[in-house]
């Protein structure tokens, strides 16, 4: 499994909105600056999270965007999965029930549920407000 870019920018910017929103909306411009990334792809990416309800557009001259809950009640599964979809390391996991019909003879089955286990102990239960703790912790200040 690997997270693609769309994914990778969405944390980036959910993180970088989190970091910045002293309760006046974070401008996409700004975003785009700060990470180094094409404002009209953070655009793409923004469009998901707003319809998702992640985050709130404000609109105007002194507009932009704002988480619409508290940095701690996003994790980065939730972020991921919407963005990336499934996040389950082979396909016969991505849906509830296994329909493999190898199931009951495939011994790398293990395997990949105890990957799938541990890809989900980390993105569920690493928040946004981890993150900002990590960045603040790793630099003491906002820069990511």
């Amino acid at each position: 499994m690997m997270i693609s870019t769309k994914g990778r920018y969405a944390l980036r910017l959910m993180l970088d909105i989190a970091l910045h929103s002293s309760g006046e909306p974070v401008r996409i411009r700004e975003i785009a600056s700060r990470q180094m990334i094409s404002d009209k792809y953070l655009e793409q990416i923004v469009s998901v999270l707003n319809k998702a309800g992640f985050l709130k557009s404000i609109r105007g001259p002194q507009g932009g965007y704002k988480l619409t809950r508290d940095p701690g009640e996003y994790t980065v599964g939730m972020i991921l999965r919407l963005t990336e979809g499934s996040l389950a390391p082979v396909a016969c996991l991505e849906d509830e029930v296994n329909q493999c019909e190898r199931q009951d003879d495939c011994v790398t089955l293990i395997l990949w549920k105890k990957l799938d286990d541990a890809i989900k102990g980390v993105v569920d239960h690493v928040t946004l407000a981890d993150l900002m703790e990590w960045q603040l912790g790793k630099s003491g200040s906002y820069s990511i």
